[in-house]
C-alpha cells in the first residue's frame, strides 16, 4: 500500500503543541497520543523583516521553466513559507535552508540558493525588476540621470544571524563556505559577504570579495583566513552564535562591518573609485539569506542561517 499524506484543517486557535490520538483500524490498535508542535505558526518577523521589500528566490521549478522559482514580493508578505528552504524558528527568525544540488536562477549561476533579492518597488509591477528604475538603487557616483531615475542613491543593509549550518564534504576548495550578503550590480557583484567553517575548526571565518566591473575579484579576509586549511579563528564566530553584519555604501566607499554579540567590531573598507560601477546604467540591489557556495559536495549536505533582522536604507528611498 503506498504512503499518503492527508492534509486536514484545523479550526483556528491559540497553541503551542497540537495533541494527536491514533485511532487504529482493524489491523491495528489504538495508538498513545502523539505530541507535536504546529508548523509555521512561531513569532510574526514582520517588526525586524519587512518582506515586501523583497523577493525570494528558492531551489524549486514549481513553473517547469528550468530556473529555481522566485516568490514575489506581495506573496512573501502575505505569509510564504516551505518548510525545506524559507521558515520560522522557534525564537522568532527566518530560516533560510538550501541543500547542495537544487535548480539554480539562471544558467550563469553555478550554485544553488535560499535568497532575498531587494526590490524597491515593493510590489508595484509597473516597475520592471532589472534596470535603473524605481526598483533599484545607484550608487551617487553615478551620472545624473542615473540619480533621478533610480529607487534610491548609495544605501546600507543591517542583518542580524546565526549561521547554523555548512557544507562538510565536497571539493576541499567549496566546503563550509556560504555567502550570506550582496551587492549586485547589472552582472558583477560589488560585494559578496562570505561565511566560512571547516570542518576541524569550531569557529568559522568572515570575509568579502569584490568585483570590479568587467573584472576580477579581490579578497579581504575581516575574521580568519579563507584558507582551504586555515586553522581555527580564535575571534571567528561558531555556528549558532549571533553577530550582526552592516554593508554601507557612500560615493566610493564600500564598507563592511561585522560585530559579535560580545560587542566586538571587525570592518574593512573597499575603494571603488577604480572599479568603474560610476559608467552609467549600473543598478543595484542588495541581497541577504544563503547563497551554498558548494556544488561537489553530498546530495543532502546543506547550508542554513536564521536571519532576526534585516533592513534597507537608501537615500531618496520613503521607506
Amino acid at each position: 500500500m503506498p504512503d499518503v499524506i492527508r492534509l486536514d484543517e484545523i479550526s483556528t486557535a491559540t497553541a503551542k503543541y497540537l495533541k494527536i490520538e491514533l485511532l487504529g483500524n482493524e489491523v491495528s490498535e489504538p495508538s498513545k497520543l502523539l505530541e507535536i508542535e504546529a508548523l509555521g505558526c512561531e513569532s510574526d518577523v514582520s517588526h525586524n523583516i519587512e518582506l515586501i521589500d523583497w523577493y525570494l528566490s528558492v531551489p524549486t521549478d514549481e513553473d517547469n521553466n528550468g530556473k529555481s522559482d522566485s516568490i514575489k514580493e506581495d506573496d512573501l508578505a502575505d505569509g510564504y513559507f516551505d518548510p525545506r528552504f524559507f521558515s520560522l524558528s522557534k525564537d522568532g527568525g527566518l530560516i533560510f535552508s538550501t541543500s547542495v544540488t537544487g535548480y539554480k536562477t539562471s544558467t550563469n549561476t553555478n550554485y544553488v540558493r535560499s535568497e532575498l533579492r531587494e526590490m524597491l518597488r515593493r510590489g508595484n509591477t509597473s516597475h520592471s525588476t532589472q534596470g535603473v528604475n524605481k526598483n533599484n538603487w545607484v550608487f551617487s557616483t553615478a551620472p545624473q540621470i542615473d540619480l533621478n531615475n533610480a529607487g534610491g542613491i548609495d544605501g546600507e543593509l543591517t542583518a542580524e544571524l546565526a549561521v547554523n549550518s555548512v557544507t562538510t564534504t565536497g571539493e576541499d576548495y567549496q566546503i563550509g563556505r556560504v555567502i550570506i550578503g550582496q551587492i549586485h550590480a547589472n552582472d558583477d557583484e560589488p560585494v559578496r559577504l562570505y561565511y566560512r567553517k571547516l570542518p576541524n575548526n569550531s569557529n568559522g571565518a568572515i570575509y568579502i570579495a569584490h568585483e570590479e566591473l568587467g573584472g576580477d575579484d579581490t579578497y579581504y579576509e575581516i575574521i580568519g583566513s579563507r584558507s582551504n586549511s586555515a586553522d581555527n579563528p580564535t575571534n571567528g564566530i561558531a555556528l549558532n552564535e549571533k553577530f550582526s553584519y552592516s554593508i554601507t555604501v557612500v560615493g566610493h566607499a564600500l564598507t563592511v562591518t561585522i560585530t559579535k554579540a560580545d560587542g566586538s567590531e571587525f570592518e574593512q573598507t573597499v575603494d571603488m573609485t577604480q572599479s568603474g560601477y560610476d559608467v552609467g546604467s549600473q543598478y543595484m540591489y542588495f541581497k541577504a539569506g544563503v547563497y551554498n557556495q558548494n556544488n561537489s559536495g553530498d546530495a543532502h549536505d546543506y547550508v542554513q542561517a536564521t536571519f532576526y533582522q534585516i533592513d534597507n536604507s537608501h537615500s531618496g528611498y520613503p521607506y
